[in-house]
């Protein structure tokens, strides 16, 4: 999990609970935007990860 992913799902859970909260409809729009962005951010840092670990996989078959 990225940090950056993690600071926005949590900024967007607030915000969405203060719109409810408050009955701001626009706020809790954009809590509910600001998780989504985090949760792109998380899936894209672990698909980095994951093409990190299989290219250096690959090298390491070629190097032997």
């Amino acid at each position: 999990m990225s940090d950056n992913g993690f600071v926005d799902k949590a900024k967007g859970e607030v915000k969405e609970n203060v719109g409810k909260v408050v009955g701001d409809t626009k706020t809790q729009s954009e809590g509910m935007v600001d998780k989504a962005v985090g949760g792109v951010k998380d899936a894209v840092h672990d698909m980095s990860n994951a093409i990190d670990g299989a290219v250096d996989s690959i090298k390491k078959k070629f190097q032997d």
